[in-house]
């Protein structure tokens, strides 16, 4: 049976997508590498990875082995207990996250991060620090759509109608020195001038209220914001110096997506209290979320008494076939090198896209490994984000030429205004090249 688009519009609900009758969703047949095929027969090349995730391509025929092996071998078993490839990827994980970390699994970054929220509360009041309940967030930044998750995203037009939150997420101004409240032409001086907010923050409320701050390394959807590497190491300061635990969302940046195993370890001497990941642990081929946690902070929850254990379950979360093909993504990802290749072709060739800047309606580009964000402006000097319409031209531009790019929809109000570029790994140079110059291309559609 052929499905159409009025099977879609008939049946599935979509995600994150206004309806609109003249026109359905794109509907993907098959894939391979970085392209996939929709149900016209027209090929694209994927430029944002999915949703940054299909980071080592279509049909890897070595993760896909990988998973029909698992579930052959044990096809489920709930990590009330554990299994054998649960074991071994948390073990993996603390390797690359320095050593000293214990994982628990979940299904996606949502979840992954509700769990950190929660693990944070619990732990402070077996440390005798019951009134540490807030958590302290960035503007722009995303962290999810669950509940607790969404009250940590300070977007406020993923927030519209789902609020009030949950009690107690703070959010404060981000390291985005392109739009400085603090007048500084200085980027890194900016940009620790807003992690000097952060202690502000904590001062205000009180240090004995603050849990713990999350932050993405560099944030992405909320318009690919890349602060100086200093600001996270001013971070740690602040949060070692009033107790708060520091979250390191790496849904997106985790896994080679910056030229770095993961962004964090762009900022020498940075250690994160807890570590986040989704999307690239699997390259999208299984939903896998992770929560790392060092183990001085976890072994709090190994103390004796009837509710000192964790009291959270995922009936999914760390499936032996995920975490089967995350040690698959992950070997893959070493023995081909491919964040050293990121890295060196992030800036060899996606590092073209540097020469936009001199065009009119381009006020900043923002660039690191395989994540790119220029951001549209109406004019450079008042730097007035560009009409949504005029965006939408350039992505039409490139989709008909074959190019899928995306932008920050659907995050604050009046500045969705940043195309985003983020291809999977494994993309050829003569694709990236294709990406660049279609793009420039696009341009001309203003």
């Amino acid at each position: 049976m052929t499905m159409t688009t009025e099977n879609n519009e008939q049946y599935l609900w979509n995600a994150i997508r206004r309806h609109d009758p003249k026109s359905g969703p794109m509907i993907a047949k098959d894939g391979e590498g970085a392209w996939f095929v929709a149900s016209d027969g027209k090929a694209y090349l994927d430029g944002v990875s999915g949703l940054w995730c299909l980071n080592v391509g279509h049909g890897n025929e070595e993760i896909v082995q990988a998973a029909a092996k698992q579930m052959r071998e044990l096809s489920y078993f709930p990590l009330t207990n554990s299994h054998e490839p649960a074991m071994e990827l948390s073990k993996k994980i603390s390797e690359l996250l320095g050593g000293g970390y214990r994982t628990f699994f979940s299904n996606s970054g949502s979840e992954a991060n509700e769990t950190a929220f929660k693990i944070v509360r619990q732990y402070h009041i077996q440390t005798g620090n019951p009134g540490k309940y807030k958590v302290i967030s960035r503007y722009r930044g995303y962290h999810g759509s669950t509940l607790g998750a969404l009250s940590a995203t300070a977007q406020a037009n993923r927030r519209i109608k789902y609020d009030p939150g949950v009690p107690g997420f703070l959010h404060v101004y981000p390291p985005y020195s392109y739009r400085s409240i603090f007048g500084d032409e200085d980027k890194e001086a900016s940009d620790l001038k807003a992690a000097q907010l952060v202690e502000e923050m904590i001062n205000w409320e009180g240090e004995d209220s603050v849990a713990a701050f999350i932050m993405e390394p560099f944030i992405s959807g909320g318009g690919v914001i890349i602060p100086s590497f200093k600001y996270m190491q001013r971070i740690q300061e602040i949060c070692e110096k009033y107790n708060v635990l520091l979250i390191c969302d790496e849904v997106v940046s985790g896994f080679g997506r910056t030229g770095k195993m993961f962004g964090y370890q762009h900022s020498e001497g940075v250690q994160p209290d807890i570590v986040t990941m989704a999307k690239g642990i699997t390259s999208g081929y299984l939903p896998l979320g992770a929560t790392s946690v060092k183990a001085e902070i976890a072994n709090v929850f190994r103390e004796g008494g009837e509710d000192t254990h964790f009291r959270h379950v995922s009936t999914f979360g760390g499936h032996p076939a995920a975490c089967a093909v995350a040690l698959k993504n992950i070997d893959i990802i070493e023995r081909e090198n491919l964040v050293e290749r990121v890295d060196e072709l992030g800036y060899s060739i996606l590092g073209r896209l540097q020469d936009c800047i001199s065009h009119e309606n381009i006020g900043e580009v923002r660039r690191i490994g395989f994540l790119a964000g220029l951001e549209m402006v109406k004019d450079k000097e008042t730097r007035e984000p560009l009409s949504d319409e005029a965006i939408g031209r350039v992505i039409s531009y490139c989709k008909s030429q074959g190019l899928i790019i995306g932008r920050n929809g659907d995050t604050v109000p009046g500045q969705n205004n940043v195309l985003i570029v983020a291809p999977p790994f494994i993309t050829s140079e003569e694709d990236l090249h294709f990406i660049v110059d279609t793009l420039v291309a696009g341009l001309n559609e203003i």
